[in-house]
């Protein structure tokens, strides 16, 4: 059933919400505090969906590829980011980019990532990237939409359905934090460890090899 935006309930973020400028020019004053350690812990925030939906599911897997262009990615075989139809009948999805995460981001008891620094959630990243493109793949419809600072520049683009679910979001980060990013098989062994539900393979393909690492 279609119900006005405002009625809906609130569980990770506030659907009545598109874009909250104040909460991602917080994060863009103080990227030291909300991105410790760079683009690493940027990556883990981003991860940290993928482990959230694996868990809920029994099991899952994503695909961390860091790309040629400083840019890096995440891919899991999830059911997608949530989306619901406003009583105007126009398809919604959950504002997880640009509005804050109401489960982490101003609670000093959030739960830690891998690297040991508490997680804020994606606007986060969104807020410290010049840009980051979601890509969602649901049962009812696929979409991407592209973020500069956090600032959805787009609509929601309809991609061709290819049989899968799932969510994929590429970002570049500020340049600031963009120093270089190691991870190794044994940073996925302490990522395991941490998210015993999540099988994450690592394709890094910064010098052109394609190779993966498992």
């Amino acid at each position: 059933m279609q119900q006005s935006r405002d009625s809906w309930v609130n569980t990770t973020h506030d659907w009545a919400g598109v874009v909250d400028v104040g909460h991602l020019g917080q994060i863009r004053q103080a990227p030291g505090e909300f991105a410790p350690g760079g683009t690493g812990h940027l990556l883990l925030e981003i991860v940290a969906y993928a482990a959230d939906e694996a868990a809920s599911r029994g099991g899952g897997r994503c695909v961390v590829t860091l790309h040629s262009d400083g840019s890096v990615s995440v891919e899991d075989d999830g059911r997608g980011t949530a989306t619901r139809v406003d009583e105007h009948g126009r398809v919604v999805k959950k504002p997880v980019m640009a509005t804050k995460d109401l489960r982490f981001f101003d609670l000093p008891e959030a739960e830690r990532l891998p690297d040991g620094h508490p997680r804020r959630g994606a606007s986060v990243v969104a807020a410290l990237s010049e840009w980051l493109i979601h890509t969602n793949r649901r049962l009812n419809g696929s979409w991407t939409q592209r973020y500069e600072h956090g600032v959805p520049v787009t609509d929601l683009e309809p991609v061709e359905a290819d049989g899968t679910t799932g969510t994929c979001v590429r970002f570049l980060p500020d340049e600031a934090l963009r120093s270089g990013l190691s991870v190794a098989a044994g940073d996925l062994a302490r990522w395991s460890a941490h998210w015993p539900d999540l099988a994450v393979r690592l394709d890094d393909q910064r010098d052109g090899s394609n190779r993966p690492v498992r």
